[in-house]
């Protein structure tokens, strides 16, 4: 394997998303717009939380991406306007195809309000081709003991393998383009090349302390997005070794769309007329709305 260099590195911000709930935001900042085909990868916490802290994403709309919600600790339910719900623990990942438009909710588990707890997670944007933009919305919903992990063969790293794959082991999850997202815990001493497709863009975001990446062993921070320079077919990445302490990274890329983004808010689409359009649809009621739950006395 020819591992590849780091192009850049970018500081990651702090900010609040939905009702109020602090994310570290790996991109869109500044500094960096997107990582094609991935267009924002926002880190949930880790927050400890007191009774009645808890928040999230009230009723929302989506048109012409995929979210991929990944959770760590703490419980989040969701529910859309096609009538689907459903719970995520830790561990979970939920892939959701917005395709051509869903309102969506994602709001805290009743526990986490009610006792508190600790919050952390990762939503992840992933664009879709022009070709796929408008297809029915739909979902795929893995449980913790459903995704695949590996380990290299000194023992030192371990993957779990979102997507893509990575040590002899395969992800579940089927992906509308070529995707790699493996969640990497790098023990003291580590040191390995992980395979990345030549053709991928990508980046690793170490969120667990810092961590070596790249020829000519670039050092990351911790909440910064280092993005991988084309060439070269893996990414080499090592502890640094100043502490005994584990580190903790995604390592994610993709195959590139290279093709012309018009995003606004919750929308991502190819023209500015398809985002009007896609702000007509919803205003109209087009993508539907989210029925209040029936309680079972109601139903009597």
């Amino acid at each position: 394997m020819t591992s590849r260099t780091i192009a850049s590195v970018a500081p990651g911000i702090r900010t609040f998303e939905g009702e109020g709930f602090a994310v570290r935001r790996a991109f869109p900042t500044s500094q960096l717009d997107s990582v094609d085909p991935f267009l924002l990868l926002d880190e949930m916490g880790p927050s400890d939380l007191s009774p009645g802290e808890a928040k999230g994403a009230p009723d929302h709309p989506h048109r012409g991406f995929e979210t991929v919600t990944y959770l760590l600790a703490g419980r989040f339910e969701h529910r859309d306007s096609a009538g689907h719900a459903g719970s995520l623990g830790p561990g979970d990942v939920q892939w959701m195809t917005a395709g051509g438009g869903v309102v969506h909710s994602e709001m805290p588990g009743r526990d986490l309000v009610e006792c508190g707890g600790r919050l952390h997670g990762f939503q992840l944007w992933v664009n879709l081709p022009a070709r796929d933009k408008m297809i029915a919305p739909h979902y795929q919903e893995m449980a913790a003991r459903k995704i695949p992990t590996g380990r290299s063969t000194d023992g030192l790293v371990f993957a779990r393998v979102l997507a893509g794959e990575a040590f002899g082991q395969r992800a579940v999850i089927v992906t509308r383009t070529p995707i790699l997202y493996l969640h990497l815990t790098l023990d003291a001493g580590a040191n390995c090349e992980i395979p990345v497709p030549t053709e991928f863009g990508g980046f690793v975001f170490p969120f667990r302390g810092d961590l070596v990446a790249g020829i000519g062993a670039k050092s990351v921070a911790e909440g910064n997005v280092a993005i991988l320079a084309t060439g070269g077919d893996a990414i080499a990445l090592s502890h640094p070794g100043t502490d005994d302490s584990a580190r903790e990274a995604l390592l994610v890329a993709g195959e590139p769309l290279r093709e012309p983004v018009a995003r606004y808010g919750p929308f991502v689409m190819n023209t500015s007329d398809e985002i009007r359009q896609a702000f007509r649809d919803y205003q109209s009621g087009k993508l539907g709305r989210i029925l209040p739950e029936i309680s079972p006395l109601d139903k009597e």
